[in-house]
């Protein structure tokens, strides 16, 4: 199909999906999409439609992540695993210095450019793209550009998808960062029951739509999934309770309890402004001060640099890898540690992550995917923490969850 506008609405039907595939590769791209591994949904390379987890759902509450079959074949009812885009524009790993030991004994030392293929990420969600965007500005955005960042994100050709139902750990809607997909994809998919309704989103996008049996999408079919996508931003909106449904067109069909909810009025100076408070204290004595939160975060940025030598001496390699704020030396300076506590460690991570970053880079550093929550071993819930901080007296840690 020739004369493809961005803003307009195709339908891809679902047996032509494998063309959308077949069109990135024959474009260069190496594909990636979501996959199960190790009882998860994550990304990983894919050739063949039968590789999604097509009728999978995730089951997700604070410490808690579960796969499970889905009342429903949908191809993307499912949430949001532990990974997103950050694994590929900021790897947990890179080498960025090699030195290698000379005839003579000196050292030559070498800069390595990222080898960063042409990459497509089929499946990307709204909170995904808008914590793509955060990043833009954290390695972009100022004099101290990230040419490793830069190169892969350049390099990038990504397909969203829009949610088809949220997890009672997602938060998107109280941070303005999803569910529906508005920003800085090439291509955006919302399901419907026998196809796909398409909005092109860049010059890139138009190329590989270009080589797809799209038509105009009929007004039905549009209805279809903006009926869906509303229903769940409702739900989202009122924190409204929703039952199981084995009907795919029901407007409560995610199977999800009562919503998250953060309230971002004031927040900035509500956490500044209570950097003493007593609940840091009750919030430490459950944290383990693991990393998992930051590690599974798709805005956290630190990192650190090591050392890896040969056994041999001749050849030594300096990694970036990331880092944490909640480690001991994260924070160490030649005075020693200054964060020596848990509870230092964790109000430094909260208070950097909702309101720092508003005087560093204009935005939050949260957009609500809900990963830290999942995540967290002991379930430690980022909404329910700013809550207490609110609150004189103290709340049910379960945020009104069973």
């Amino acid at each position: 199909m020739a004369d493809i506008d961005i803003g307009k609405r195709y339908w891809l039907a679902k047996p032509a999906f494998q063309n959308l595939l077949d069109a990135l590769r024959e474009l260069g791209y190496q594909v990636v999409g979501p996959t199960i591994r190790d009882e998860a949904i994550i990304y990983g390379p894919i050739e063949r439609v039968a590789e999604l987890p097509i009728g999978w759902w995730d089951d997700q509450e604070g410490g808690r992540y579960r796969l499970r079959q889905a009342p429903t074949d949908a191809w993307f009812e499912f949430v949001v695993g532990p990974q997103s885009l950050k694994h590929y524009t900021f790897p947990p790993r890179q080498t960025v210095l090699e030195g290698n030991q000379q005839a003579d004994g000196q050292w030559k030392l070498t800069a390595i450019k990222p080898e960063s293929p042409p990459t497509a990420i089929l499946g990307v969600r709204a909170c995904d793209l808008a914590a793509l965007v955060i990043q833009d500005r954290v390695f972009l955005g100022s004099q101290y550009r990230d040419e490793s960042f830069a190169a892969r994100r350049e390099r990038l050709f990504l397909v969203a998808a829009n949610c088809q139902r949220a997890a009672p750990t997602c938060f998107c809607k109280s941070m303005n960062c999803g569910p529906r997909v508005t920003q800085a994809f090439d291509m955006a998919l919302t399901e419907g029951a026998d196809g796909f309704v398409v909005e092109v989103g860049s010059a890139a996008g138009a190329a590989v739509a270009e080589r797809l049996p799209l038509k105009l999408a009929s007004q039905s079919q549009v209805t279809q999934v903006e009926q869906r996508l509303a229903a769940l931003i409702e739900q989202m909106s009122q924190g409204s309770e929703s039952q199981t449904s084995a009907e795919p067109d029901s407007a409560h069909h995610n199977g999800c309890r009562s919503q998250r909810q953060l309230d971002t009025a004031g927040l900035r100076d509500l956490l500044f402004g209570n950097l003493n408070h007593p609940h840091w204290d009750e919030v430490a004595s459950r944290c383990l001060s693991c990393g998992n939160c930051t590690m599974v975060c798709p805005t956290c940025f630190c990192s650190t640099v090591e050392e890896v030598p040969l056994l041999d001496d001749s050849q030594v390699l300096r990694e970036r890898v990331w880092a944490s704020c909640f480690t001991s030396e994260h924070s160490y300076m030649a005075s020693g540690v200054v964060r020596q506590t848990t509870r230092s460690r964790y109000r430094q991570w909260l208070t950097h992550k909702l309101a720092g970053w508003i005087d560093q880079f204009g935005v939050s550093g949260c957009v609500g995917c809900g990963r830290c929550i999942t995540w967290c071993p002991v379930g430690i819930d980022i909404t329910a923490e700013v809550a207490a901080l609110r609150s004189p007296q103290e709340i049910d840690r379960s945020n009104g969850h069973e």
